[in-house]
Formats: structure tokens, sequence, C-alpha cells
């Protein structure tokens, strides 16, 4: 494909995967609590980093959750979203990155996931330390451990079964190649 092109189809493929990050909380939205423990929003900003690159992973990871704010006042702007967006732009950025740095193949999507999964969450810990200090509200490591990793399990789980299947059926179907291998 030529670099115009190229371009533009990474451009759609980041629109798509934006819009899925808006729409697809709305599945979960009946129960907050089963929404922030799937995780629905994290799904589409995962695969755009794999499909699009880091550069368009890391863009739709920092505007999904703070258009959906705006437009649907779900997650509250402050503080949720705001650290939702530095996590998420943290998520597209990195398994992009990996993705395309390491050799194509089932161990790669796994290792550029976890790798992403476990670096966003990182940034979503030093973030909330100063929004929650400016709030008024501390923010230690119980709150991290907590708000990281166990109240997200079933998002976790969720996240590993179901983006690997989606990256390699894109890698067999050759959407994968507008990514830059």
């Amino acid at each position: 494909m030529e670099k115009n092109r190229i371009k533009s189809y990474r451009l759609v493929l980041a629109a798509l995967f934006l819009a899925l990050g808006m729409i697809l909380p709305f599945f979960t939205a009946q129960i907050p609590e089963i929404g922030s423990m799937l995780l629905p929003m994290h799904i589409p900003v995962l695969v755009c980093g794999f499909v699009c690159g880091w550069k368009y992973g890391l863009i739709v990871g920092l505007l999904t959750p703070l258009l959906r704010s705006m437009t649907f006042s779900m997650p509250p702007l402050f503080p949720s979203a705001t650290a939702m967006a530095f996590e998420m732009a943290a998520y597209g950025a990195i398994c992009g990155l990996m993705y395309e740095k390491l050799p194509r193949g089932t161990k790669s999507v796994y290792v550029s996931l976890l790798t992403a999964m476990v670096g966003g969450r990182i940034v979503w810990g030093i973030v909330q330390i100063p929004i929650l200090g400016i709030a008024g509200k501390g923010f230690g490591w119980q709150a991290f451990v907590a708000g990281a990793f166990l109240n997200a399990v079933p998002g976790i789980i969720l996240q590993i079964v179901m983006i690997p299947l989606i990256v390699i059926a894109l890698e067999r179907a050759n959407v994968m190649e507008i990514q830059g291998k």
C-alpha cells in the first residue's frame, strides 16, 4: 500500500476503535460494577495499538475516556476519566510499540499485551497520586493494588483471552500488514 493510503486506512480503523470504545461500555452500563470489572473500553484501545501502531493506540487511548466522559458523563471526568486517559494511552502505545519491535507470532501478541497491561496500570497508579492528592484523598499501595488488579480480575482475564484471538484472526486476514511489518 502506498503511504497516503496506509495513513488513511489507519485513521479510519482508529476512528472505528474510538467508536467501539465509546459504545462497548453501554453493554455493561446497567450495572456499573460489572463495567468496572470487565473493562469494555480497554479492549478496542489495546486492539488499536496492535492493528494501527503505537501512535494511533496512544491517541485513541487518550481520547476514548475523555470523549466518553464529555459525551455521556461516564466515567466522571475527574478523577476517573482523567486517570484512565493516561492509563489507556499507555496501553495503546506500549502494546503497539512492543508488537512492532517483536517478531510476529502468538508469543509476541501475549508479551505485548501483558507488558501493556502492566505498564498501563503502573501509569494509572502514578497519575492517581497527584489527582487524588488534589481532591484531598490519599492513594496508597493497597488502593493501587485493589484498583489496578484485584477489582479488575474479570476484565484482565477477558483481555488475555479475547485480544490475542482478535489479533491473531486479524493477522490471518492480512489486516495487520498496515502496522508496518
